[in-house]
């Protein structure tokens, strides 16, 4: 983990959405992508949320199942805030027994 993306981290824990997407808004490596939707989450940008986490998420290697899972649980809770239900459970359940 490099110093912006441990920067961006720590700036999404206290709130502060715009100054973690200061630090990683232009990159679009998965862990980049990741924290610019929970960022966006925060600042009320659902559909654009789901879009990156849905990216990040894809562009986890294999040895990363931990980060993808992360990404899919993140993804289902901005579906839970968007009232979209339509999600698969069964993508939840994968994510969840990793």
């Amino acid at each position: 983990m490099d110093s912006l993306i441990a920067a961006a981290g720590r700036a999404l824990v206290v709130g502060d959405a715009l100054g973690a997407l200061k630090r990683v808004g232009l990159r679009d490596d998965p862990p980049a992508l990741a924290l610019r939707g929970i960022a966006m989450a925060q600042l009320g940008e659902h559909p654009r949320a789901r879009e990156l986490l849905r990216r990040a998420a894809r562009g986890f290697g294999a040895h990363e199942e931990l980060s993808r899972a992360r990404c899919v649980v993140a993804e289902a809770e901005v579906a839970l805030a968007m009232r979209d239900l339509r999600g698969s459970p069964r993508t939840l359940a994968v994510a969840s027994a990793t």
